[in-house]
């Protein structure tokens, strides 16, 4: 099997300080690795359709829950910052994907929900992405993707007890 560049590092580091548990470098560096690679491999399916992930993921919020939500809601559910679900709200809503409504008891508080269009869009793009990822880990066989994701599952649920996170 060929070197990853973290195993790389890792053997750099060895050589000068060799008593160095370089054990946490070799799992959240190659976690971190994987992450910016997916990143930059940008999703091309959402990318042909015009958007990025993150309005994707805001698309399918409001498409899984089946309900109109609020922006803080959003934020919630996307493990997004206000300010940033604000500015990709405003986006998908130019693009008429989203529409918005402002609460009957309190003009402060906004309900946004999928327009036609954009419940549309979510329902077809949703296969073409999925079958995209699946692409994208298809140099795994299927015992690997699933013990990978329990593994990572039990992962997350640590970091999000420790580190918060939780919703």
């Amino acid at each position: 099997m060929t070197d990853d560049i973290v195993a790389s590092v890792v053997r750099q580091w060895q050589a000068v300080k060799p008593g160095l548990d370089t054990g946490p470098m070799e799992l959240i560096g190659r976690i971190n690795r994987c992450a910016a690679l997916l990143q930059q491999a940008e999703d091309a399916p959402l990318r042909a359709a015009g958007l990025t992930r993150a309005e994707f993921d805001l698309l399918g919020a409001m498409r899984r829950t089946d309900r109109e939500l609020t922006p803080g809601e959003l934020a919630r559910e996307t493990f997004s910052s206000g300010a940033a679900v604000t500015k990709r709200l405003r986006a998908l809503q130019d693009s008429g994907l989203i529409a918005r409504r402002s609460d009957a008891r309190d003009r402060r508080v906004a309900h946004v929900g999928l327009t036609d269009t954009g419940r549309g869009l979510v329902d077809r793009l949703l296969p073409e992405q999925l079958a995209y990822e699946r692409s994208v880990l298809s140099g795994l066989d299927e015992e690997t993707r699933t013990g990978l994701s329990g593994q990572l599952g039990e992962l997350l649920v640590q970091l999000e007890g420790r580190l918060g996170g939780r919703r």
